[in-house]
């Protein structure tokens, strides 16, 4: 084992620094079981990302379906009727599939992703807006609700 000469500040300085040396030495000082001069405030921090990192992603794949469910229920003819529905049903499969997977891969998510249903509301209302001005239409002019229209059981099993 090499010793690691590094005080807690220095340590705490590499956080934003360097970060992949920062995460090479409190890598080796857990290894040590040098607990004591592991940075822990950015650690847990960083701990605690990760399991967001995740979830966002679901929010964001959950955000797809409902953009797409409210384009489907909404927009057809200003997006040039059902040859755009038929790619708006493609999204709302692959990323219903996409969720399925990080499912499987972390159960957790499935009981956490419903309490996130108003930010993936939220970024699908961006979303829409985005769209809508890319299509010199101004989001104004259109009631978007605040509220979701759909259920999160709608989210995930209406049929096509």
């Amino acid at each position: 084992m090499q010793t690691i000469n590094i005080s807690k500040q220095e340590l705490k300085q590499l956080y934003t620094k360097d970060y992949p040396l920062w995460v090479d030495i409190n890598l080796q000082l857990l290894k040590d079981k040098a607990y004591e001069l592991v940075d822990w405030d950015n650690l847990l921090e960083e701990i605690e990302d990760m399991g967001r990192s995740d979830l966002k992603a679901c929010i964001s794949y959950l955000a797809v379906i409902l953009e797409h469910l409210y384009k489907l229920d909404n927009f057809k003819d200003l997006a040039g009727g059902e040859s755009a529905g038929k790619s708006w049903v493609r999204s709302i499969m692959i990323a219903r599939l996409e969720l399925e997977k990080m499912f499987k891969w972390y159960p957790s998510l499935k009981t956490k992703l419903p309490s996130e249903y108003d930010k993936a509301w939220d970024e699908a209302v961006v979303r829409l807006k985005k769209w809508l001005m890319k299509n010199n239409k101004n989001p104004n002019d259109y009631n978007i609700p605040d509220q979701c229209p759909y259920t999160y059981q709608e989210a995930f099993n209406r049929q096509f």
